[in-house]
């Protein structure tokens, strides 16, 4: 079950149901994978619909590594995610919120 104090947000992905976090590690995965200079630009760019299905893909992979699911940023490229492409960029902008916000 996902625990939204501590960042988790669920999704199904290839049928699978799993829990994303991004821990600090997946934070500084996506720093560096993204070629951003901080996490403000990814931000910036998701509350601006201004991101890329490569941010997507970025977001999800590192949070499902987070959350303990062992699966490549090529391999997410090509699973299902149920609800489609629009439920798995929710499920991203959903997942860089929890990190920086704390819930209600």
């Amino acid at each position: 079950m996902a625990n939204r104090w501590r960042g988790d947000v669920a999704l199904v992905v290839d049928g699978e149901p799993c829990i994303a976090r991004l821990t600090l590690g997946a934070l500084a995965e996506l720093e560096a994978g993204l070629g951003e200079t901080s996490l403000v630009g990814l931000v910036e760019r998701f509350e601006s619909s201004r991101f890329t299905s490569r941010d997507v893909v970025a977001l999800l992979g590192a949070g499902l590594r987070g959350g303990g699911r062992e699966i490549t940023d090529e391999a997410l490229a090509r699973a299902q995610v149920k609800g489609g492409p629009m439920a798995a960029a929710k499920a991203a902008a959903e997942l860089l919120a929890r990190a920086f916000v704390v819930p209600e």
